[in-house]
């Protein structure tokens, strides 16, 4: 009785082998077709197949209108829609995170994100990443309410200038050509964001804000504020993004897709739709 019982459990034992091994082929043939299918897809792209996952941008979500918290609480802006496009091509899903700007070298360093994608300034930051292709222009400037008596940089001594802390606007007057300037401010204070830099400047807390060209004009546009800029810019400087040092390879990814975008006249879409005209560097 019990060598019959086990003569029958031998035999369920090596049908359920033989099944197992059915299935195991089955789904190794699987993963293989999907494999030739993910490569034929991959090369109908001029860029380089992209491995599948995520594609997560460090953001200032108060920084309109590169990257910012829309009225629906969407995250929208110019780089935002320049990343999302960027992670389609590559085969990614882009995530927005918003990050407090002076932690973003934290971030990327603790591989919480991927890329810094916001009006994010090469000059002066050369070493410090692994930098994309510079993809626009822009300058430093200062703002000032409408009816200031200051017109020029030099009208700014003894007055309260605010910048937003570790931006390139506070780095540009850090710099041997604007120290004598900076010196003449009856004081330099920082902020955290433009909203509040904007808002402290509204209300008259303090003189003049140092900051972006691109986003004081944007600010100013939209927002309601009667506020202008000075004629004079105290920096130039080139946008880039910026990626952990080293981190080549989806820096040149990024490239790739960005040079599509330029030559299929993505880019120029984009830049219209923010700024009314194309604003963009990358070469056609």
């Amino acid at each position: 009785m019990k060598k019959t019982l086990s003569l029958g459990l031998a035999v369920l034992m090596a049908a359920s082998l033989i099944g197992c091994g059915n299935t195991a082929a089955k789904t190794s043939t699987e993963t293989a077709s999907t494999a030739a299918a993910s490569t034929e897809t991959g090369a109908a792209t001029t860029a380089a197949p992209a491995e599948s996952g995520t594609f997560t941008v460090g953001f200032d979500q108060d920084f309109p209108p590169m990257g910012f918290k829309g009225d629906n609480g969407e995250f929208t802006g110019f780089d935002l829609e320049l990343a999302a496009e960027a992670a389609k091509r590559m085969g990614k899903e882009v995530v927005f995170q918003p990050i407090a700007w002076d932690s973003k070298d934290a971030e990327l360093d603790a591989g919480t994100i991927d890329c810094i994608w916001n009006g994010f300034t090469i000059s002066g930051r050369e070493d410090d990443y692994t930098w994309s292709d510079a993809y626009m222009d822009n300058s430093q400037v200062f703002v000032v309410r409408s009816d200031s008596d200051i017109q020029t940089a030099a009208d700014l001594a003894g007055k309260v200038v605010e910048v937003q802390a570790d931006s390139s606007a506070e780095a540009a007057l850090k710099e041997d050509a604007n120290k004598d300037l900076a010196a003449s401010f009856g004081t330099l204070q920082t902020t955290p964001d433009y909203n509040t830099a904007m808002m402290d400047l509204d209300m008259g807390s303090v003189d003049a804000i140092a900051m972006d060209s691109t986003v004081a004009e944007y600010k100013i546009t939209s927002g309601g504020m009667d506020l202008r800029v000075l004629d004079e810019a105290f920096a130039s400087e080139q946008y880039g993004i910026g990626f952990k040092k080293g981190n080549t390879e989806l820096c040149d990814q990024v490239n790739a897709v960005m040079k599509e975008m330029a030559a299929d006249g993505t880019l120029e879409e984009i830049s219209n739709k923010w700024f009314g005209r194309d604003v963009t560097t990358i070469s056609k």
